[in-house]
């Protein structure tokens, strides 16, 4: 996503270690020009439609968290997205392509996903939703002032392939996405983005036309081009021939983000998940898929933007010891900016403009379990390359926080914020998230297994300005 102030800059490392276990880092910020711009919004969370019976290895974690029986009226969850403003809502994944629409009310006995032991896909029957349920759906949204992405149902008028297993033929059958739009509309609803598909199998060529198609749709439905919902695809994991193939057939201006999806920690039953969230040298593997997305959109449609649409890290409902624990914090990866270094690949380093102006903002993620990191800044204005120009020191007070596990264990899902555990009041309110002031003539001590949001309102960058 794209055309915002959060931006960022590289970062260069060099350490030398200290008999103490910490070692000593020097990071260099190249602050003149920045490398890349996210969106304002680009926190993102997906309603599932998972039902409560969907299970994996034994474990059944979705329990009343599906958009068909979610309680909207929860407190919690409501303070929850109100606090992550501007949040992105992804209204999808892997059954929206067996989701209809009863808008007509012509659906008889319009239920949600019932379990079928064979004959539909993920082992479930086609779902139905209901305008009651939209409507209280987008109350919610509307409460939350949440940016709402909905994934269409890219099946609807397909067919299996007689002989290729898996594949889907035929065209996109869009009257049921046309009903949804019109009734929305009608009802003063406002989305964002429409999603076609997740996932399934559709030739590229067959796709891309099926997004032209569903392009003019929006136009015609949404005719004021300030309203007009984004279109995005294709919503599934990359592969650079296909990728290719529908981006140069999808034509001009048609597609306004290309998304795709990340799952590198592998199934969730994985016993190696554990070990592949601190490896440094397994996470920065999936960096490729980065560049090769990003090249992808500059050769065949510069007018758009790349999108991660889902990033679950382990998919199947997620690691069963990772996924609800401090450890899956560590999975920030190489996604936000590259970075060379010379020192410990275990301290991961991000820098952007604070979303507060003045200043930066770095993250600092510590994957080692046994060293710590004492940080010293330096500031590069050279645009040519060269040594860095000065060390920085800071002469207002930087504002820290620091992230670490209960009692220690990146296993917990208890989290600590300077110390003091983060958990909601007894009046369920969201604990204030207050920085330590530091002295910014200090280096930055980052503790191991840890993660530390550190903001320094006196370091002057020109991207930024």
């Amino acid at each position: 996503m794209m055309n915002f102030k959060s931006i960022t800059f590289f970062v260069v490392f060099l350490s030398c270690l200290l008999v103490s276990k910490a070692e000593k880092v020097e990071v260099v910020v190249e602050g003149a020009t920045p490398i890349a711009q996210t969106d304002e919004d680009f926190i993102c969370v997906t309603l599932d439609w998972w039902p409560t019976n969907k299970c994996d290895y034994d474990q059944c974690p979705w329990g009343q968290a599906g958009l068909f029986n979610l309680d909207l009226k929860n407190k919690i969850l409501e303070k929850a997205v109100k606090a992550f403003h501007p949040l992105r809502i992804r209204v999808g994944g892997s059954l929206q392509d067996q989701v209809v629409y009863n808008v007509r009310n012509n659906i008889e006995n319009c239920q949600p996903f019932q379990k079928q032991d064979k004959g539909f896909l993920f082992g479930f029957s086609i779902g139905c939703l209901d305008m009651k349920r939209w409507d209280e759906l987008n109350e919610f949204f509307n409460q939350t002032r949440a940016k709402v992405t909905f994934g269409l149902n890219a099946l609807i008028g397909r067919k299996e392939s007689e002989t290729e297993k898996t594949l889907w033929v035929g065209d996109w059958y869009s009257h049921n996405a046309r009903d949804l739009m019109s009734y929305t509309i009608s009802k003063g609803y406002t989305i964002d983005s429409y999603e076609l598909g997740v996932s399934a199998r559709i030739e590229a060529k067959q796709y891309a036309k099926d997004m032209a198609t569903l392009k003019n749709l929006v136009k015609e439905m949404y005719p004021n081009p300030k309203t007009q919902p984004k279109i995005l695809g294709p919503g599934g994991f990359y592969d650079k021939k296909w990728f290719d193939t529908f981006l140069d057939a999808s034509g001009h201006d048609v597609i306004d983000g290309v998304t795709h999806h990340i799952y590198n920690l592998g199934p969730g039953n994985n016993p190696d998940v554990v070990r592949r969230v601190q490896d440094p040298f397994f996470l920065t593997q999936i960096a490729q898929t980065f560049k090769d997305v990003s090249n992808a959109i500059v050769k065949f449609a510069p007018w758009s933007g790349a999108w991660v649409s889902e990033s679950g890290g382990a998919y199947n409902s997620g690691g069963q010891l990772v996924s609800y624990t401090f450890a899956f914090g560590f999975c920030y990866g190489s996604k936000v900016l590259s970075v060379t270094h010379k020192g410990s690949p275990y301290l991961r380093v991000y820098s952007h403009c604070a979303k507060k102006e003045p200043g930066v903002s770095f993250v600092f993620i510590n994957l080692s379990k046994n060293t710590s990191f004492e940080i010293d800044l330096f500031h590069d204005l050279n645009l040519n390359g060269g040594s860095p120009n000065f060390e920085f020191k800071g002469h207002k007070k930087r504002e820290e926080y620091h992230l670490t596990p209960k009692d220690g264990n990146i296993l917990s899902s208890i989290v600590l914020l300077n110390g003091t555990p983060l958990e909601l009041s007894d009046s369920l309110e969201i604990p204030e998230l207050k920085p330590k002031l530091v002295d910014g003539l200090k280096p930055i001590s980052i503790a191991t297994h840890s993660i530390a949001f550190v903001t320094i309102r006196d370091f002057n960058a020109p991207a930024c300005s």
